[in-house]
């Protein structure tokens, strides 16, 4: 089931009849309130969602969704008419897992919710978990241990080793940092990915050293040889 919170009728009624022609299970809401009532009886497994809505916006809900553990993992796209490069950095930072701005094509919707519920399915059939020294990283559970010690990352910190995880021994440039973890390009402003690289290492203490430089291009996770 996708659920699609839109206050507009002639854009709910259209994705509603595009997704339900092609063999998915949707419905449609036109207030905050009335989803909120739907949540109550049963969760779907992704949810569309505009911002500029009547009663609460779109960024409230999806706030409320994240901080809470029974609809924390469900996957969000933002579907909205607010298309600056600063409403998509507040999105996503808000927790969406992807942002379509308006106008939309049909196509390009269905393929990305698509892409979504794959994702999703993909992670519930094989819960990740990387192991590199002393480094553990369960993913799921939003957990890192050094040694056996949980290691306190911000959202950022942690999506960054994730990337360098699920990469290793590539390289990963600045650019597809800023790409892949805040969802946007700073247009040339890379020095945020170093500053948050630092302060990762630091955190990851001896597991640290695991987090190469390779000057003039980016960073990529490595295990020393007798370490393999």
């Amino acid at each position: 089931m996708i659920y699609f919170v839109e206050d507009d009728p002639s854009i709910r009624e259209l994705v509603i009849y595009t997704l339900s022609s092609s063999g998915m299970e949707a419905k449609g809401f036109a207030a905050p309130s009335d989803f909120w009532s739907a949540m109550q009886d049963t969760a779907p497994e992704l949810i569309l969602l505009d911002i500029m809505l009547p009663e609460e916006d779109g960024l409230s809900i999806l706030r409320k969704l994240r901080s809470d553990r029974r609809t924390a993992d469900i996957p969000v796209m933002m579907l909205t008419a607010r298309s600056s490069e600063y409403d998509k950095v507040v999105g996503l930072d808000a927790g969406a897992d992807d942002y379509l701005p308006k106008p939309f094509g049909m196509m390009e919707l269905i393929a990305r919710v698509r892409a979504l519920l794959r994702r999703t399915q993909k992670a519930a059939e094989a819960p990740e978990r990387f192991c590199l020294g002393e480094l553990v990283v369960l993913p799921e559970q939003h957990i890192a241990e050094v040694n056996g010690e949980r290691i306190t990352l911000t959202y950022k910190e942690f999506e960054m080793l994730l990337l360098l995880l699920r990469n290793r021994d590539l390289v990963l440039t600045r650019e597809q940092f800023l790409d892949k973890v805040w969802g946007y390009s700073f247009g040339g402003e890379s020095r945020t990915v170093d500053v948050h690289i630092r302060t990762l290492r630091q955190k990851l203490g001896s597991a640290g050293r695991y987090i190469r430089t390779i000057r003039g291009i980016g960073y990529k996770l490595e295990a020393a040889p007798d370490e393999d």
